[in-house]
This record gives C-alpha cells, sequence and structure tokens, in this order.
C-alpha cells in the first residue's frame, strides 16, 4: 500500500512566509502544529466549472475526499510558484497555465498547520489525473453547494471555497 514520505522535509515559516525552520513531513503531521506552507489551485474550465480530485485512501490527511485540483507541500528549498508548478504536473499532468494568486492564510486542524497559498487558474485542457490521486472531475457550482456541509470535501475545501468563493459565487 502507498504511503506519504514522513522523512520528506518542509520548510517552516512565521506568518508571512519567512522561513525560519525546516522538518519532516511526519513531524508536521503529528500534531506538533508547525507552520508550513502548501499550495493549492482552484482550476476551472471555461465553462466556469471548477475540477476536483480524489484523495486516495492512503493519505495520512482526508482519505477518501473531494479537494482542490492541484494541493500539495512546498519542499525545502522551493518558492509557492515552483511547487504550484510541480504539484500541478505531478498530479494532473498540468503544465500550461497562469496561476493568479488568491489568497494567502493560515489554516489549522488538530493535526497541523499550514500557510496556504491559494491560487486560480483557467485551462482548456482536460486533467489527466495520476497516480497519486483516485481520479478527479469538473463539478458545477451547484453540485459544490449541493454537497457542502455533507462530508463528501475536505474542510479546507469548504472552509477556502466559502471564503474565496463565496456561497454562491464561481
Amino acid at each position: 500500500m502507498k504511503k506519504d514520505n514522513g522523512e520528506e522535509l518542509f520548510p517552516i515559516v512565521d506568518e508571512q512566509g519567512n522561513i525560519i525552520d525546516a522538518a519532516t513531513r511526519a513531524e508536521c503531521h503529528s500534531g506538533s502544529k508547525l507552520l508550513h506552507p502548501v499550495v493549492h489551485l482552484h482550476l476551472f474550465d471555461r465553462a466556469g466549472r471548477l475540477y476536483l480530485q480524489k484523495r486516495p485512501e492512503w493519505k495520512d490527511i482526508q482519505p477518501g475526499k473531494w479537494d482542490t485540483a492541484v494541493g500539495g507541500h512546498v519542499d525545502l528549498g522551493e518558492n509557492i510558484y515552483q511547487a504550484l508548478r510541480r504539484e500541478a504536473e505531478e498530479e494532473i499532468g498540468l503544465t500550461e497555465f497562469e496561476p493568479e494568486l488568491l489568497s494567502q492564510y493560515v489554516f489549522e486542524s488538530d493535526r497541523e498547520r499550514e500557510l496556504v497559498n491559494a491560487f486560480k487558474g483557467v485551462s482548456d485542457k482536460i486533467p489527466a489525473p495520476s497516480s497519486e490521486l483516485d481520479g478527479g472531475r469538473f463539478w458545477t457550482k451547484e453540485e459544490i453547494l449541493s454537497s457542502l456541509g455533507k462530508d463528501v470535501f475536505t474542510p479546507n475545501f469548504e472552509s477556502e471555497y466559502k471564503m474565496l468563493f463565496g456561497q454562491g459565487a464561481v
């Protein structure tokens, strides 16, 4: 069974994104609340539908839930734009898009604290989910709104969607 590499090194940052230390994935996801940066890409098609990925059951955080098209950690030595492009190619085969930074905020769960860098992108290309995912598909605004609060999406996606796009907007 696949699993995440607990020895992968992440930068530890302050709330402005300045690197202050480094720690392993295992340390960051152990309840330590070490603030580490991540990237999210909200990928829309020209019709305004939002592509979401299905997280595999082997993930250590929120297995089996629907989440942003691309979501991943910034590796030690990368900036957020490098991480976004690497993750987009790794997860959905996307190489050509112009990312727009929408927000930077701190997300905290019972296991971790992340400095989220949320981006938006539009593409005509059909994403090709890698083996890192359990697939993905485009969702209409109505489908997303009718599924909020029903344990379909990751809590992080739900709160980010509401914050960035509101209950009725996409």
